[in-house]
């Protein structure tokens, strides 16, 4: 007879630089039914180390949204604003390992490497699984010694994760993480995980000790996470957090990469592209319920179709 899943923690992570849509909603609300279904815990984290866009306002406001959908997270909001010095720890262990370097070109010396490169080889850059071009530059094109003097003068810098050196510093041995596939209570099968073609990433910059791929990975550790429900846009992207996981020696999570919620061309719902609010929905009259009908959830028994 099949065993009950063991209980859940999981936790929503927005960032609180506008009001949360529809895509928020489903997210949301996978996350804390999963968490509920299995006697487990919802936890919920700000994403706000962009302090110039995220606002106190918003974060307010994806807590009304929450309590509106009937959302009620198992503690306060981890704020990501609060522990840098958690990403700094995790940083100054990769920098020790000569795993990380700090990296001068601007976006625009990037952009224009790039399509000085193009038109010499007469075919697209590569590029990572979002569609941007690799960094197009060479960690050996300074010396660690040069880059040390011009980081010390307060050059503006990116710390960059060296892949091959990473990749190295793993072993041969297969990377995978377990992904879990229909609900997020299915069973989990491995997948196979490729950092490679995302190149040398951002893992920090001079002014904010981290970047999302970092501080993604630090945060589920720190919070316990035991299984992470994310949209489907960010699958590609594990293959990076395995990495720094197997490199920081932090638990690998289950995942469970979700449908995402489209708009009417066939887009991801997004603020960029002034997706409709939660909040412009209720005002315009419409329930938790009406919410969960638009996402394909059952009112009545609380299991999403995926």
């Amino acid at each position: 007879m099949p065993q009950p899943p063991l209980p859940f923690v999981c936790r929503f992570a927005p960032s609180p630089n506008g009001r949360l849509h529809l895509g928020h909603a489903f997210s949301a609300l996978v996350n804390a039914e999963a968490a509920a279904r299995t006697g487990g815990t919802f936890l919920l984290r700000m994403e706000d180390i962009d302090t110039t866009r995220c606002r106190p306002e918003f974060e307010q406001g994806i807590l009304d949204d929450l309590a509106w959908l009937g959302i009620v997270p198992a503690a306060p909001p981890r704020r990501q604003s609060e522990h840098f010095a958690d990403y700094a720890k995790a940083i100054a262990r990769l920098e020790a390992m000569g795993l990380v370097y700090p990296a001068f070109e601007s976006r625009s010396d990037i952009a224009r490497a790039v399509i000085e490169a193009e038109a010499k080889e007469g075919h697209p850059a590569p590029r990572d699984p979002d569609g941007a071009p690799l960094y197009p530059f060479q960690r050996s094109g300074l010396s660690d010694g040069e880059r040390a003097q011009r980081r010390a003068a307060g050059e503006p810098y990116v710390l960059r994760l060296d892949m091959a050196a990473a990749m190295e510093a793993i072993g041969s041995g297969p990377l995978f993480w377990p992904e879990a596939r229909d609900l997020p209570e299915g069973s989990a099968v491995p997948a196979p995980a490729d950092p490679a073609q995302w190149g040398d990433v951002v893992l920090a910059r001079r002014d904010v000790p981290t970047s999302y791929h970092l501080s993604v990975v630090v945060d589920d550790a720190l919070q316990g996470i035991t299984r992470v429900i994310r949209g489907m846009d960010l699958f590609h992207a594990t293959s990076v957090h395995v990495l720094l996981q197997r490199l920081l020696g932090l638990a690998t999570p289950v995942y469970h990469h979700h449908r995402l919620i489209l708009d009417g061309s066939g887009h991801k719902l997004s603020k960029s592209n002034s997706a409709t609010s939660l909040l412009a929905l209720r005002n315009c009259g419409a329930t938790p319920e009406d919410i969960r009908a638009r996402l394909g959830l059952d009112p009545l028994q609380p299991t999403p179709r995926m």
